[in-house]
């Protein structure tokens, strides 16, 4: 994945002020022409997400370095991925650059051929800056965003590598070490659920399609790793499948808070920072208020660590998005959209998404920046533990179309789960009403 030194990540982000005059320094080096497509104006319509907020905030940077008005929406994310495939699908979608959450959509916008191929635009030095650096991406980012068929048809944005947060007060009055593996993940949750102080050992998703994840998250630490083999075959009812499913059914119904059949990330968010649970394990980019004190009670007292291992095998489950350039927008416009593209995946604000507690950049060069990590209202763990995640991170979802339906499907079992359902029956179930949906999908390949 990423190649990040441990000094590097040691370190932090942030210097962000100086952030327009280094564009503008940059451009003034290069004889690149920004103004290019003065005049035109595009539509982005990206997913609601703190790194979205940040695109959408400093803007009118874009604007005055290369005369393009935007006019961007963020949608949030399960409405996104709905308005952007039925617009996609008249033939005249209303963006020009789409964000794209590549664990779900990928293959669906592949095979469709919805975005354009970025690989002419990226070799023509007319287009691209000399400044880009596309080598700055890393190789998993940029596997990520290419097709089974080298179609590279998304710029990556970020990788999203799944951590575990904990409350390290919680932790330290019982003298309990962060745990290494699931196993002893369990045994503390156990050791810290407090029901009677509204304390709990763990926080995880337990809404059905979201749930989906902190299961997959499970599996990577077993010998299969995978729901799909290599011939595209399911296999999520095997001996290795429900292991996961029994650890997932554990934490959530003897160590989680009441309710917990409900939540997605933001209620998980919200009891964690309120200081009733003492692990949860998610996306990082929901760090930022944790550590903001007029809004979380673990503001300095949150710790972060990778995701622990398994019985077989060290991995964390990897999500993350591209921004893709619509094939039916117009020659000028997609010009204009590959100047957006070069500079909303720029060094620049990939830096404010790390330094922001964003999530984790695509490109490698935020990790290096030592003076704006060591200047950043994070601890130097947040990072530390990004580069480690990024290394060991596996793709938490399957590559194919229906992943919807398969989160649905095996989510559904999973809740039943947390009802107290048989997790090898459940899975069994999800498995027999899912492999007809996959079969037929592929089948249509």
């Amino acid at each position: 994945m990423f190649k990040i030194t441990r000094r590097g990540a040691l370190q932090g982000a942030a210097g962000l002020l100086a952030m327009p005059a280094l564009v503008e320094r940059a451009n003034a080096q290069s004889a690149f022409d920004w103004k290019q497509a003065k005049g035109e104006r595009l539509e982005v319509s990206l997913t609601s997400s703190p790194r979205s907020a940040i695109l959408i905030q400093n803007q009118k940077e874009f604007e005055e370095l290369t005369g393009i008005r935007v006019g961007a929406e963020h949608i949030p994310e399960q409405q996104h991925r709905q308005k952007f495939a039925i617009e996609f699908s008249t033939g005249k979608p209303s963006f020009d650059v789409v964000g794209i959450s590549l664990h779900v959509n990928k293959r669906q916008v592949g095979r469709a051929k919805w975005c354009a191929d970025l690989r002419p635009y990226l070799n023509d030095a007319s287009l691209t800056a000399p400044d880009f650096d596309f080598a700055d991406f890393s190789q998993g980012a940029v596997a990520y965003s290419t097709q089974a068929d080298g179609r590279m048809d998304t710029l990556p944005e970020f990788g999203d590598p799944w951590i575990m947060y904990y409350n390290k007060d919680l932790l330290a009055a019982k003298n309990i070490a962060v745990p290494k593996t699931f196993d002893e993940l369990y045994t503390a949750a156990k050791a810290l659920n407090d029901p009677s102080k509204q304390v709990y050992g763990f926080v995880g998703r337990g809404l059905r399609n979201a749930n989906v994840v902190l299961w997959t998250s499970f599996l990577l630490g077993t010998q299969q790793r995978d729901t799909i083999d290599a011939n595209m075959k399911l296999i999520t009812d095997t001996p290795d499948a429900v292991w996961a499913a029994e650890m997932y059914q554990k934490m959530m119904r003897e160590c989680a808070p009441p309710g917990s059949i409900g939540f997605n990330w933001n209620e998980c968010q919200t009891s964690f920072m309120q200081g009733r649970a003492a692990f949860w394990i998610d996306g990082p980019g929901f760090a930022a208020p944790l550590e903001d004190p007029k809004r979380s009670r673990v503001a300095g007292k949150t710790g972060y660590a990778v995701a622990p291992a398994g019985p077989a095998n060290h991995h964390g489950a990897l999500f993350g998005n591209g921004f893709g350039i619509s094939e039916a927008s117009a020659p000028a416009r997609k010009k204009a959209a590959w100047l957006y593209l070069q500079w909303a995946s720029g060094k620049a604000n990939q830096l404010r998404y790390l330094s922001s507690g964003a999530g984790a950049p695509a490109r490698q060069s935020a990790f290096r920046n030592e003076e704006a990590i060591r200047n950043s209202t994070f601890p130097a763990q947040y990072f530390s533990t990004l580069g480690e995640a990024l290394r060991i991170a596996r793709p938490g979802l399957p590559e194919i179309v229906p992943v919807t339906e398969f989160r649905d499907t095996i989510g559904a079992g999973l809740t039943n789960m947390i009802g107290g359902a048989d997790p090898a029956t459940e899975l069994r179930k999800a498995t027999e009403a899912f492999r007809p949906v996959l079969e037929q999908s592929e089948k249509a390949s």
